[in-house]
């Protein structure tokens, strides 16, 4: 599955956020502070993370305790095992910065986007907030399946 089916669907179901993103620094291949004063909440991120209308993860990742799942991408199990909070953070944000050839989508861009839908400009798939709870959740995630 391309990027852009991955936007595809996300589109189809997700309310994208409606603000303007937060600002936030790139240091290294992480970023270091969260997006909100608010922690992240596991339970919440774990949500976003299965629920085909909002992140869409499982299109493209296996997630512990799903049964149906994408197989393009790495598995998120041991995720939070391997990457700190800070790098979870830059990857889930913008993907691209770490690998600029990923499929997987910016949930927390807006510049630099090709091919976005009028409704869609200046928002983020994600909320600052949103990232924070799927950061959190993922960083649960220390066992290897």
């Amino acid at each position: 599955m391309t990027a852009a089916a991955v936007l595809a669907s996300l589109a189809a179901g997700a309310a994208f956020s409606q603000g303007p993103p937060v600002h936030f620094d790139v240091i290294g291949d992480a970023i270091p502070r969260a997006l909100t004063s608010e922690p992240g909440d596991a339970a919440r991120g774990r949500s976003i993370v299965v629920n085909r209308d909002a992140g869409a993860c499982t299109l493209c990742h296996a997630v512990p305790g799903e049964q149906a799942f994408g197989n393009i991408a790495p598995t998120l199990a041991g995720v939070g095992a391997k990457l700190s909070p800070a790098q979870l953070r830059l990857r889930v944000a913008d993907s691209t910065r770490v690998n600029p050839n990923t499929p997987m989508p910016a949930y927390y861009r807006t510049e630099g986007l090709k091919q976005v839908a009028a409704a869609y400009l200046g928002k983020t798939i994600l909320s600052a907030q949103q990232v924070e709870d799927v950061v959190a959740y993922l960083a649960t995630l220390k066992e290897p399946q």
